[in-house]
């Protein structure tokens, strides 16, 4: 007996060294992590230059400079942009936020009719604001756009294009007429194997030499036609994916309920496929707005690009204006993909409990 009260207090002091073994390494880790990012956050923050304009608010490299950045902000947002007609841009890129807000508020069984509303008026109402040239609007080029704005364009407006083409290329993957499946995976494959900047080169440089030269395609049009070929490529292998999950009695039921190929697909299964394919969107979404820097490579001014002229002006070359650009060019993009990042899984939550509290899959869509 004694001897098992011994054996019994030795097993419950066991957990307890090893709770205290893990606060240790956690403490030890932390410690780490204080000592390694100290430095920038003193850089960034306490040693940084913060008041005072123009190059003599930063006489040297010390600390972050942020009075560029508040110089500049105007570049930064809008590239080269005509101040007088910016209000166009805050218009339009308010509208789209105005509109995504039922999104968040809306059941999910009715944000497919919003987003496919939302994704077939708003681009063109956006671009109507954006180019001008209608309504007593001033043309404005696409040379001309730059900044943050450049790079939300190309990424709203590149998945909008990619999503019902990524929606097509799923079900032409998942086809039961053999040629039409062999035709889009081929065409899913290839595209996938390409690098997103071959790609991008091929459409803006290479391109126009196979067309007639009276015949030219604007620059910012042919990066977004290939972006969104490119994207809708992974956006329909996760759709495709998300297909193989829905269970193969809803096909039987909206069979046996008469329903036609494609009504049944838009009414029953599409929507289950994509609840379950939103994570893997989110991700390509996120991708594909941090792809977007790789526009200043083929000479569009996005956000990367409008950093990197501003910062080269020659008035700030003694301080760190450029380390400070990228500094807060890599905030901005991890702010805007975080928030997208809890979008998709507010959705994942909300969608968990909609089939946790009984919610029969395609209800209310059928019949």
């Amino acid at each position: 007996m004694r001897m098992m009260r011994i054996e019994r207090s030795g097993d419950s002091r066991q957990p307890a060294s090893r709770g205290r073994m893990r606060a240790g390494l956690g403490l030890l880790v932390l410690g780490g992590l204080m000592l390694l990012l100290w430095p920038a956050f003193d850089w960034a923050v306490t040693s940084a230059f913060w008041l005072g304009e123009g190059p003599q608010a930063c006489p040297d490299k010390s600390g972050a400079c942020w009075p560029f950045i508040r110089e500049r902000s105007g570049q930064i947002m809008y590239g080269a942009y005509p101040e007088a007609e910016r209000w166009r841009v805050n218009l339009g890129l308010g509208l789209g936020a105005l509109l995504l807000v039922p999104l968040v508020l809306l059941p999910l069984r009715r944000k497919a009719v919003w987003i496919g509303g939302f994704l077939l008026l708003y681009p063109i109402a956006a671009l109507a604001l954006f180019a001008g040239g209608v309504f007593g609007l001033e043309p404005v080029g696409t040379s001309a756009w730059g900044g943050l704005f450049l790079t939300i364009v190309v990424g709203l407006f590149a998945f909008t294009a990619a999503f019902p083409m990524g929606i097509l290329l799923a079900l032409g993957r998942q086809s039961p007429i053999p040629v039409v499946r062999l035709l889009a995976g081929i065409w899913v494959e290839f595209w996938r194997g390409v690098p997103t900047l071959v790609v991008l080169f091929v459409a803006v440089i290479m391109l126009p030499l196979f067309l007639p030269v009276e015949r030219e395609i604007d620059k910012l049009a042919r990066a977004l036609i290939a972006l969104s070929i490119l994207m809708s490529c992974y956006v329909g292998e996760s759709i495709r994916g998300a297909l193989r999950s829905v269970p193969r009695g809803q096909y039987e039921a909206a069979r046996a309920l008469g329903m036609s190929y494609w009504r049944a697909h838009v009414h029953v299964i599409l929507p289950q496929a994509i609840r379950v394919a939103t994570p893997q969107i989110t991700n390509i979404v996120i991708g594909l707005f941090k792809e977007t820097s790789l526009l200043v490579v083929i000479g569009l001014s996005d956000l990367l690009g409008v950093v990197q002229s501003a910062s080269g002006d020659t008035d700030w070359h003694l301080s760190s204006a450029r380390a400070t650009g990228y500094l807060f060019i890599a905030l901005l993009y991890w702010g805007i993909c975080f928030a997208m990042s809890r979008y998709s899984a507010h959705l994942e939550r909300r969608s968990r409990l909609g089939w946790a509290g009984g919610a029969t899959p395609g209800a209310g869509h059928g019949a």
